[in-house]
């Protein structure tokens, strides 16, 4: 049964979800520094401005994949609940407390779509370039799917941060626990 508060009536509090991201958070400093925008050009040749339904914005997919990277989410599905989940992943894409988090087959799709192209990679690898100018990581050589980049950042300022794996073999996890979890919910291959 449902009782009222008789010292509260009528009172409604508002929750900027901004607040609710702590200061130090790692994806409060990447908001900071790094402009995502560039991802609408370098994705434009991919979608349609006057054929069907408006697309998800590519920005909050992309961050999602990027969150999904950075926190090593194994599953477009997982990252579809940790987003539901996590205020700082919520903000971080643009999304508000009651907005629908995209669902993980509308991540596989486009990631899927794109992924023919060079444009995943170049989208990550501008990134962590952007991460290295603002002394965000640091290191003398970048190493992205086997391509030896030469990286200019400051010996002094840095983040040491160690990075286990590149972008095509997180790339190559979510085909996996795509293909895992059709087998699991019965559905074709």
């Amino acid at each position: 049964m449902l009782r009222s508060n008789p010292t509260v009536q009528n009172s409604y509090e508002f929750v900027c979800l901004e607040d609710l991201v702590p200061e130090g958070h790692l994806l409060r400093k990447i908001q900071k520094h790094i402009d995502f925008s560039f991802i609408l050009e370098k994705v434009r040749p991919y979608y349609s401005e006057d054929n069907g339904r408006p697309s998800v914005d590519p920005i909050m997919l992309f961050k999602m994949m990027f969150i999904g990277y950075l926190f090593g989410i194994r599953s477009e599905r997982q990252l579809e609940q940790e987003v539901q989940l996590n205020n700082a992943y919520r903000w971080f894409v643009g999304l508000g407390l009651t907005d629908r988090v995209p669902d993980h087959s509308t991540l596989s799709l486009n990631r899927k779509r794109l992924q023919e192209s060079s444009v995943v990679q170049e989208i990550f690898d501008h990134i962590v370039f952007k991460a290295i100018e603002h002394r965000m990581v640091a290191g003398r050589v970048l190493v992205s799917d086997s391509t030896h980049l030469k990286a200019n950042a400051n010996k002094r300022k840095f983040v040491k941060q160690e990075v286990e794996k590149s972008v095509k073999t997180y790339l190559d996890e979510l085909d996996e626990a795509i293909t895992e979890d059709r087998k699991a919910h019965g559905k074709k291959l």
